[in-house]
């Protein structure tokens, strides 16, 4: 079935979700840099380009931002005043971002920040940064439930949050599961489903990345 879906990514990324030689270049980047190859697919990064363009986002902060891959996508959909934050605790794979960001052209849209994330969210609420309109959650999985909850404080009515790998190839079911990264999204989720501001709901995916999925939400006032 994997060959199945990869076709079909193909088929409509080709046709709906092509990617110019700065993304291709991108990957090839990534790949020459030894960064693993864990970056969204391109028919995703359609989809956060979409979104970026649906909601008119003009401020939007990402938590993980591996080779920039996503950064990209998303910072091309945004007006010429808008600007992304993104958070990468890697100096490795900041430094290859920040190069593939000069190479697309974007940097001037992108607010790279070294750091961990759990340190660098709070400066940003305490320097006043936001509210942010898209918040784009795809970084160590087992802090996810503090990831969604400076989400929503960096949030406002409107705010569009998505949070990939939750489905974890189905394991996300398993309540017995010891898995650090399924304990934790499943944590979130749970979060998510009490939480009286948020408005969520969860899709399945399958494609170039295998089986997974993401949360989808809205920050209600």
């Amino acid at each position: 079935m994997k060959n199945t879906w990869i076709r079909v990514d193909e088929y409509f990324g080709d046709l709906l979700a092509p990617e110019d030689d700065a993304l291709r270049q991108v990957l090839r980047t990534n790949n020459e840099a030894g960064l693993p190859p864990i970056c969204v697919s391109r028919m995703q990064g359609k989809f956060l380009f979409l979104l970026v363009k649906i909601t008119q986002a003009r401020r939007v902060l990402e938590i993980g931002t591996l080779g920039g891959y996503s950064t990209i996508w998303m910072a091309r959909a945004l007006p010429a005043e808008g600007r992304i934050v993104t958070l990468e605790v890697d100096p490795k794979r900041a430094e290859v971002a920040g190069r593939n960001m000069l190479a697309a052209g974007v940097q001037d849209r992108v607010d790279l920040r070294l750091g961990r994330a759990l340190d660098t969210l709070p400066s940003l609420h305490a320097a006043g940064a936001g509210p942010f309109d898209l918040v784009f959650i795809d970084a160590n999985k087992e802090n996810n439930p503090e990831y969604l909850e400076w989400a929503v404080k960096l949030g406002r009515p409107g705010t569009v949050i998505v949070v990939d790998n939750v489905v974890r190839e189905g394991k996300v079911t398993d309540a017995k599961s010891r898995k650090v990264d399924v304990r934790a999204t499943r944590r979130m989720t749970e979060l998510m489903a009490r939480h009286p501001r948020l408005n969520a709901t969860a899709l399945q995916t399958v494609g170039a990345k295998g089986y997974d999925g993401f949360v989808l939400a809205v920050l209600e006032s």
